[in-house]
């Protein structure tokens, strides 16, 4: 299949906020262990399916716009990534082993972008 043909999806990295501030509990050096070994993993899962990868980002400060203000908020949106494949049910295949969901509690969702106009 070429490049051309190919379907483009947003993928978000989820983790609860509960979660998050459990960890942040836990033994600094098991903590920092477990995140090298993850990182690691990840790594390796990415270089793996580079072709598909397109980009990865870490997520920051989120504001939220409504009609007339701007307000600071928290989401559990980690780390989004643009990836492409043949299909949806194919890119979704791939991420059922993506070392993220050893995390308690975490998800990955994908959705499929296409051009606005």
């Amino acid at each position: 299949m070429t490049a051309t043909a190919l379907k483009k999806f947003l993928v978000f990295y989820l983790i609860p906020q509960q979660t998050m501030a459990d960890w942040k509990n836990v033994d600094a050096q098991h903590r920092e262990a477990s995140e090298k070994k993850m990182m690691d993993e990840w790594t390796k899962w990415c270089a793996d399916r580079s072709e598909m990868i397109l980009s990865t980002e870490v997520g920051g400060q989120t504001q939220r716009a409504t009609a007339g203000s701007v307000v600071n908020m928290k989401n559990d949106i980690v780390v989004f990534s643009f990836v492409q494949g043949a299909s949806h049910e194919a890119v979704m295949q791939e991420f059922l082993t993506h070392p993220h969901l050893q995390i308690p509690n975490a998800s990955i969702e994908v959705m499929e972008v296409k051009p606005m106009f």
